[in-house]
């Protein structure tokens, strides 16, 4: 097919003056969006500015209150994504569509099997799947169930589903939230690709970086109004992040160095079969200690298993210089340990539950008497934390799912600083969450190392790793291959650590 270049027809899609109501919020406010065939259009904002309600009403999962819609050419009113789909439409969501029971094939094709007859044609459906993940560089059997997969790998099916449904417009939110630099390099290579066969793309990151990279105009909205429209080349970061949050941000990485205390945290001989190897460090008061390594190098596996989420094999961890035994989560919160999981939807957070039910989940213990707990103090804990942490949210009675992402990350961690933690451990604290967002994160990071709290934050963004730790660890194949504090570490030597390029395995935690 003949590329399109962009802005030479008529718009693939056309939405044109977009309202939503939820109860006492106003979502979006006459919002103005387009979209040609044959480009990348970005579509960003801070968390809460209303780009996932403006792209649910396009996929059929909300309803507009006012507007239209216009998709090649013809006026659309989707009430069910099945019907945005049919039309052309395919999304591939932040949190990912999937039923970990069935197989690869199985997701990919759900909805529209082939058959032979009256009988489910497996051959071809396994076949035609394998492609598709050939396409992603990923050598998989596609008779493997999506429970088996990493986070990646499943973000990765859902490309892989996307292009099965040959859509005229794919909606992408952000689809490198998870993925290596190499699986991001692959996925830029199918955009370029869909661009070059008349794709329209709409891309939603909160990664500036790669927006600049792959896009061909940039969209913004803010507090649900649309800010502005403009072709990539003519922004920059800095511009871009005004139109986003309405005020310049003084330092992208507002690093505080507070003097360390005594250690919090030890760790020695840390072992969990062939996953981690011998791994041992210590965390001092008032100290960032970052973590870093590439996916699956075994970064998430080790807090787990200080956490007391997995079992270990061997090893022993200290608390203030005595033995703790931690087999549970409980175990761990007894002792001071906070755990902010790199999936806050799934692990962090009881979707379903208020603002309020799970602010106090880690704390009923405290504030329950004869089996009765007291709403009075659950309320007071609870605005407390909505007051320090700016914690945007209707009511304490708004269930979490109806947040941002951002508010969501901030009510996670309200929920650790009220068990009053000595070592908070953050995973990935940052992802999915807008640029304004993240500098609140790490202000408050700032704030527990001043009170005296060790942190340990892994991430898989290594200038964030640069700008906020006082100490960078390193693993790779689940052993700690370097240490490098704040003024020696460069991403260069990171990756060299990372990489295993490096083979001086460090002798001092």
């Amino acid at each position: 097919m003949k590329q399109i270049e962009p802005f030479e027809a008529v718009p693939l899609l056309e939405m044109r003056g977009i309202t939503k109501r939820f109860p006492g919020v106003l979502a979006l406010s006459d919002v103005t969006f387009d979209v040609h065939a044959g480009e990348v259009h970005a579509l960003l904002g801070e968390n809460g500015a209303g780009k996932s309600t403006l792209m649910k009403i396009l996929a059929g999962v909300y309803t507009r209150d006012a507007g239209e819609i216009i998709f090649k050419g013809n006026p659309v009113n989707f009430t069910t994504p099945r019907q945005a789909q049919i039309a052309g439409i395919t999304t591939i969501y932040q949190e990912l569509n999937q039923i970990p029971q069935m197989s690869i094939t199985e997701n990919i094709f759900l909805g529209t099997e082939l058959a032979r007859g009256p009988l489910l044609d497996w051959a071809q459906m396994h076949e035609q799947a394998r492609g598709l993940l050939a396409k992603l560089h990923l050598d998989i059997d596609p008779r493997t169930p999506i429970s088996r997969l990493g986070v990646a790998q499943q973000q990765m099916v859902e490309v892989a589903k996307a292009l099965h449904h040959q859509a005229d417009l794919i909606i992408m939110d952000e689809p490198t939230s998870a993925l290596s630099l190499h699986e991001i390099e692959d996925l830029f290579a199918i955009i370029h690709e869909l661009k070059s066969n008349g794709v329209g793309i709409v891309y939603i990151s909160h990664h500036l970086e790669e927006t600049f990279e792959i896009s061909d105009r940039i969209s913004v909205l803010r507090d649900g109004h649309h800010v502005a429209t403009e072709m990539t080349k003519a922004l920059d970061v800095e511009k871009l992040i005004r139109l986003m949050v309405g005020r310049d941000l003084s330092e992208k990485f507002p690093k505080e160095v507070t003097p360390r205390g005594g250690e919090v945290l030890r760790v020695e001989g840390l072992t969990q079969g062939a996953r981690l190897k011998n791994i041992g460090f210590s965390a001092y008061a008032g100290e960032v200690l970052g973590i870093a390594g590439l996916v699956g190098s075994g970064r998430t596996e080790l807090v787990r298993a200080i956490f007391g989420a997995d079992p270990i094999d061997a090893g022993q961890i200290f608390i203030d210089g005595k033995v703790v035994h931690i087999r549970s989560p409980r175990d761990a919160i007894r002792q001071g340990i906070g755990l902010l999981t790199e999936d806050r939807k799934q692990q962090g957070l009881v979707l379903t539950m208020t603002t309020r039910e799970n602010t106090t989940l880690s704390v009923l213990e405290r504030l329950t008497r004869l089996l009765f707990t007291s709403r009075s103090k659950e309320t007071d804990l609870t605005q407390r934390y909505i007051d320090s942490l700016a914690i945007k949210t209707p009511t304490q009675d708004t269930p979490v799912i109806n947040l941002s992402g951002g508010t969501q990350q901030k009510v996670v961690l309200s929920k650790w600083m009220a068990t009053e933690p000595r070592a908070l451990i953050f995973d990935e604290p940052t992802r999915g969450i807008d640029v304004g967002a993240k500098v609140e994160i790490y202000k408050l990071m700032n704030d527990l190392a001043r009170q005296g709290v060790a942190i340990i934050m892994i991430s898989s963004e290594l200038p964030e790793v640069l700008g906020m730790s006082d100490r960078v660890m390193v693993i790779s194949n689940g052993q700690v291959t370097g240490f490098l504090n704040r003024a020696e570490a460069t991403q260069e030597k990171i990756m060299e650590y990372a990489t295993g390029f490096d083979k001086l395995l460090p002798t001092t935690a």
